[in-house]
């Protein structure tokens, strides 16, 4: 069975975005490029929300292709062009686009079955609502969290929909620069 893997940063106090989505407080840099990087090569499907994928949709098919693209654009962009996109939206349920598929409807059995016959892993980069779906469905797998040295007080909060505990085991720690990245794998009995 195939692992959904949830990429995402996070403030210190807990928020993946600021109350109107803001993320300028976010920080990257080439070494986690490259990190990333490696998790996509084991995955072969992206999973996102609505607003996430129109503005991952926006960029990445062509960033590649532009003049002064980076190492990082090009391989993200190919990867991107490459793999399945999986979508949760209500409003884009009719929506008709090649390697995407769109997913309004009993959504935990869609991903359920996706898990089940997926030949690689499925990663979340962002997309705090559909990451809190599939947090109150259980079916995140690895968390790896990019925690940002950056309290921002109010916001969208990292978990939001999780009913009962949630036991955790702790995998390993990476350092980039000023970002300290958790990774978790989810304890299933």
């Amino acid at each position: 069975m195939s692992k959904i893997i949830l990429c995402m940063h996070t403030s210190l106090d807990g928020f993946v975005a600021g109350p109107k989505g803001e993320m300028d407080w976010i920080s990257h840099n080439a070494d986690m490029f490259d990190f990333v990087g490696k998790l996509t090569d084991h995955a072969n499907t992206a999973l996102y929300g609505r607003v996430t994928y129109q503005m991952m949709d926006s960029y990445w098919p062509a960033a590649g292709d532009q003049p002064n693209a980076s190492k990082h654009d090009i391989e993200h962009s190919q990867w991107y062009n490459r793999v399945t996109k999986v979508v949760l939206s209500r409003s884009m349920k009719n929506e008709k686009r090649e390697r995407t598929k769109f997913v309004s409807d009993r959504v935990q059995e869609e991903i359920t079955n996706l898990k089940q016959n997926a030949n690689g892993n499925i990663l979340i980069f962002g997309s705090p609502s559909a990451s809190h779906t599939l947090m109150a469905f259980d079916l995140i797998d690895d968390y790896w969290l990019f925690v940002n040295p950056v309290l921002l007080g109010v916001g969208i909060p990292l978990f939001a929909k999780i009913k009962d505990r949630m036991p955790l085991h702790f995998v390993e720690t990476k350092t980039f620069a000023e970002v300290v990245c958790l990774h978790y794998e989810r304890k299933r009995a």
